[in-house]
């Protein structure tokens, strides 16, 4: 009998052990104001803007020793300028291209997107997303204009930071 009791009493600790308590949900965000007129104007980045960006930015990496491509693309991700390294490898131009793309779409860092990677797997199936460090969004203000992309350096980070050094030389971002 005091095995039996004692069991059940194990097994219901256990089980006690095992629940957690009800999580609450997240709150939702605040609602979007979506436009009433037939035509709306945004802002986006410049081609001359794209082009110094993505020079200055190869030119950041290079003179820490790596060969890179840099892409840079609008608010909707579409490439406005591409500068490779003469060294740098065939890949590392879709690389530029994909993580300009990410960060553009998510308006966010490539390098903070991939951390919740973990928690939304289904990130990495977004068509055309490269979820690797590396990708910067553009912003005028707090508006995403656009974003560039470097891709070569033997570290994400490294590529991230060349990126990050190129928008400290444009005034305005």
């Amino acid at each position: 009998m005091k095995t039996v009791l004692l069991t059940a009493l194990t097994f219901a600790s256990v089980a006690a052990a095992q629940q957690t308590p009800a999580q609450t949900p997240p709150a939702p965000p605040a609602p979007v104001q979506l436009a009433t007129t037939p035509t709306v104007q945004v802002a986006t980045l410049s081609l001359d803007a794209a082009v110094k960006l993505a020079t200055r930015a190869v030119a950041n990496c290079a003179a820490a020793g790596y060969n890179v491509s840099a892409a840079v693309v609008d608010r909707s991700g579409v490439a406005l300028a591409l500068a490779r390294s003469e060294q740098a490898g065939p890949h590392t131009v879709g690389a530029s291209l994909g993580k300009a793309f990410t960060s553009a779409s998510g308006r966010n860092l490539t390098s903070e997107m991939a951390k919740g990677l973990a928690s939304n797997p289904g990130l990495a199936d977004i068509p055309g997303y490269l979820l690797l460090a590396g990708g910067v969004p553009v912003r005028a203000g707090t508006t995403v204009v656009g974003a560039i992309g470097v891709g070569g350096a033997p570290s994400g980070m490294i590529d991230e930071q060349c990126a990050l050094d190129a928008l400290k030389t444009l005034p305005g971002f």
